[in-house]
């Protein structure tokens, strides 16, 4: 059996136990929300709303913290780190982790997506089949872009869309032999969740409508939109992260997001879980529903409550998803983006529609746009939001529009932002990732692999006599100065001492620390590979020492990081 045909296999098999893990979260999800919610009246607010969510998160963090040691992250982001830095090794325990811990945190009200989740899953699966048959790590990586891509499949019903954000976002850069296992793995996916649950979309809704060319500037109108809301999705959920890990404690964070959620969700019942459910009732045009079991249910004919209604949706859900996620709940922020989206366009056509601003404004179309839009401008996905979107919808109709929008949405993210909230999330965590592969390959080289120990140290008090005795023993031309402390006080180089090295009088009255002087620049061993070739690019040195805890431990010098990085490029080509 050729590599290539064993490679299919396992993309096929890949593919259907990603779509069995799907169909497992999915149905654990509405099992456990069809349980809590069955006997609420859609005419009054309901407040076990506020103690759901607390009870959801505890319940996912405790099981995820001391049950699997598998806890926190957003999924997306954590997969382009294990890929980049963890030579796409996952840990076996995210086969199945999210997929309880995610039920429990959605079922119970996290007003977070399924996707990032399943895509874990997914992604966990192919790294570790790829594992088991003891496979590279470029091949372990195209496996998991099969799981990933099974996992959108079998979630939306969208093989094509799959395959786009594996491409888009997981893998960016892929080989035209690597479309067909991707390929594989997607329908499978998509199949096993057919055959075992149906035709069961997130969105059961098909276009009646057709595109019509005099709404084009209104769709000018809503890419912008669409990109100044993704602009504040990220920023949101960014924001609220970051006061969310600033609380000391991990139980204050249980406890102050359940409450904070709980409250949200109870005079916003639409957030309660993925939200799906209220993108189908806006799409249908049942737009008073959207107020059922909540406190505002008495007016729910209002069309002016509506909007209002609405626009506090768009505003809080972010910042919902954040303290979800924040507090200790699993989840991630794929479908709040999709949902937020999808609100924003039902109100701006909804909105057009009421004030007679212009000709009547198709709200289904509007709505299924602005969701491409917004998930656009937050991921950085264009094309995995046009395809996914006309694929899950039926809406081929809307090709025109959708990558329209797309693409105004995500220019004007752009034009403030220049990551996506994946990218943000990496950086500010301080995992760098970098923009190419000749900088993911560098980026596999750490420091204190290529130290080197052989440079003779010399104390700051000892004399220029004493270093004549390691120049002529010593290889090298650079002599770290090194208290007693292992402190590094500075370096003497050959150079330095040339012109009077053979006066003997200096020889035995100058002292080192008389003539030793600060390097250009020091590594810290912690640092990666990107920052220290920065800092030999800007001082112009071809060795540099280093120093961890304040302590030396050795010089890195620029021809041994090329020796590795080529002895890593060599590997990679017969990989």
């Amino acid at each position: 059996m050729s590599n290539q045909t064993f490679i299919l296999i396992l993309s096929g098999i890949i593919g259907i136990l990603s779509g069995l893990a799907a169909v497992i979260l999915k149905q654990g999800v509405h099992a456990i929300q069809h349980f809590l919610t069955e006997g609420f009246y859609k005419e009054y607010a309901n407040f076990l709303y506020i103690i759901y969510p607390l009870i959801g998160i505890s319940a996912a963090f405790i099981l995820g913290k001391y049950l699997f040691r598998d806890w926190g992250g957003h999924g997306i982001p954590d997969i382009l780190f294990n890929i980049s830095k963890k030579q796409s090794i996952i840990a076996r325990v995210k086969t199945y982790s999210r997929v309880v811990t995610s039920a429990i945190t959605v079922g119970f009200g996290g007003s977070v997506g399924l996707e990032a989740p399943m895509l874990v899953t997914g992604s966990a699966i192919g790294s570790n089949v790829g594992s088991l048959v003891h496979l590279n790590a470029k091949k372990r990586t195209l496996l998991i872009g099969c799981g990933a891509a099974a996992a959108i499949s079998s979630i939306f019903g969208a093989p094509i869309g799959g395959v786009i954000f594996v491409i888009e976002v997981i893998l960016m850069e892929i080989s035209t032999a690597s479309f067909i296992p991707l390929l594989i793995a997607s329908v499978t996916g998509s199949l096993t969740s057919m055959v075992l649950i149906g035709k069961d979309s997130v969105f059961n809704f098909k276009l009646t409508e057709n595109f019509q060319a005099s709404h084009m500037p209104y769709y000018l109108l809503l890419g912008i939109s669409c990109g100044l809301v993704s602009l504040y999705f990220s920023q949101a959920v960014r924001k609220t992260e970051s006061l969310m890990e600033s609380l000391d404690s991990q139980a204050l964070r249980i406890l102050y997001g359940g409450a904070i959620l709980g409250i949200m969700v109870f005079f916003l019942p639409p957030i309660y879980g993925e939200g799906y459910d209220t993108l189908n009732t806006l799409i249908d045009g049942n737009s008073s529903q959207l107020l059922e079991r909540s406190p505002f249910f008495s007016i729910i004919e209002n069309p002016y409550i509506i909007i209002i209604f609405l626009a506090f949706i768009i505003l809080v859900k972010p910042i919902a998803s954040a303290v979800t996620l924040g507090a200790g709940g699993s989840g991630g922020i794929f479908a709040p983006s999709l949902y937020v989206g999808g609100i924003l366009g039902f109100l701006f056509a909804y909105s057009s529609n009421l004030f007679d601003f212009t000709i009547p404004l198709p709200l289904a179309h509007f709505t299924l746009v602005a969701m491409c839009g917004v998930m656009a401008g937050a991921q950085h996905a264009p094309l995995s939001a046009i395809f996914l979107i006309a694929e899950i919808t039926g809406g081929y109709e809307l090709f025109v529009p959708l990558m329209f929008v797309s693409a105004i949405s995500y220019v004007t993210k752009t034009a403030y932002q220049k990551d996506s909230i994946y990218m943000i999330q990496l950086k500010e965590k301080g995992r760098y990732l970098p923009e190419s592969k000749d900088q993911e390959l560098l980026e596999l080289i750490t420091i204190t692999h290529v130290i080197e120990r052989d440079l003779l140290p010399i104390h700051p008090d000892s004399k220029l006599k004493d270093l004549i005795s390691l120049v002529k023993i010593s290889k090298r031309n650079i002599f770290p100065v090194v208290d007693e402390f292992k402190a590094l006080r500075g370096i003497v180089t050959l150079d330095d001492i040339r012109d009077i090295m053979f006066d003997r009088e200096k020889q035995e009255n100058l002292m080192i620390k008389e003539l030793m002087h600060s390097p250009p620049e020091i590594l810290l061993a912690t640092e990666n590979m990107q920052k220290a070739m920065e800092k030999f690019e800007s001082s112009g040195a071809w060795n540099l020492p280093v120093i961890e805890d304040g302590k030396y431990l050795g010089f890195v010098s620029k021809s041994r990081i090329f020796n590795a990085y080529r002895k890593r490029l060599i590997k990679q080509k017969q990989d």
